[in-house]
């Protein structure tokens, strides 16, 4: 799933090891969400975009993952 986790960290300013941190994970895990090996869950993501003042659709791309799997 692409996300735009590492473009509003680095609009934000900080580390993946600053943003884990903040959202109760390991650095490792937020660099497989960077790179799209790893899924966060909805928790997670609510966690994200409530860190960088998005919707959990704007921070996971919601738009573009339904139009890449060929929508609902």
């Amino acid at each position: 799933m692409k996300t735009k986790v590492k473009e509003l960290r680095a609009e934000h300013g900080m580390t993946q090891q600053q943003l884990a941190d903040m959202v109760g994970v390991s650095s490792r895990t937020i660099i497989s969400i960077e790179k799209g090996q790893y899924n966060p869950s909805i928790m997670l993501a609510y966690r994200m975009a409530k860190v960088f003042g998005v919707s959990v659709e704007e921070l996971c791309c919601l738009e573009e993952n339904l139009e890449m799997e060929g929508g609902l």
